[in-house]
């Protein structure tokens, strides 16, 4: 089953070429999808596409209604005020657009997620407090609270240390594995990604260069 397809998607932001183009990609259930290429290559764009989050581009895409997402890392977001409880909690804010208020249901699944993910003990610690693989940890709680099938993620190793990153990819590999939740990351470090995905797409220049198995990758620009 595809949890997201993407048919001929192009985008191009007004009065440049396009970014993407004809982007043809499947993203099934239960799978570790990663997306690679060089800085500029459309890899983000692509997530924002799919995402919802710009607007006007060409051809389709079909996807669940409740996506989790965990944007690149900013300045602002590390530092922000809050408890590492009160950071997972917002993860539920898309599924209650009626309500100013958590329900009983949205605390629980929150105390849930992070006890899988090892940060109940430390709830009520301050997010901006936290080392940056932390972050990241309570971000992917985060995002799991808006969905319990697919969660997206925009170069969540960017900037940390490799021992911390090698421990993120281990995380989401194993709530692939042991949740059967859908990830379909993007990612700068295309070797790490071979080892961990089932799945790689390689974008250069907005152009779909390789999409497989990552033992059928082939690195250098070889077909």
């Amino acid at each position: 089953m595809d949890l997201i397809q993407t048919k001929d998607l192009s985008y191009a932001y007004e009065a440049k070429k396009d970014i993407i183009r004809h982007i043809n990609i499947k993203v099934k259930k239960g799978s570790f999808t990663c997306i690679v290429g060089e800085n500029g290559s459309g890899k983000s764009t692509l997530l924002k596409c799919i995402l919802g989050l710009v607007k006007g581009y060409a051809g389709e895409i079909i996807k669940p209604k409740h996506i989790g997402y965990l944007p690149q890392k900013s300045d602002i977001q590390a530092h922000f005020p809050a408890t590492i409880e009160e950071v997972v909690l917002s993860g539920t804010i898309s599924n209650n657009v009626r309500s100013m208020f958590y329900k009983k249901e949205d605390k629980e699944n929150a105390k849930q997620v992070m006890e899988k993910l090892g940060i109940y003990d430390i709830r009520r610690r301050c997010f901006a407090d936290l080392s940056g693989g932390q972050q990241q940890r309570v971000l992917i709680a985060r995002a799991l609270c808006a969905t319990k099938d697919i969660i997206i993620l925009d170069e969540p190793t960017n900037g940390l240390d490799p021992s911390i990153a090698i421990q993120i990819y281990e995380l989401l590999y194993g709530l692939k594995e042991k949740e059967n939740i859908t990830i379909l990351m993007v990612s700068h470090d295309i070797q790490r990604a071979l080892n961990y995905a089932d799945n790689v797409i390689e974008l250069i220049n907005g152009e779909i260069r390789f999409c497989g198995k990552p033992s059928e990758f082939k690195f250098g620009g070889d077909k």
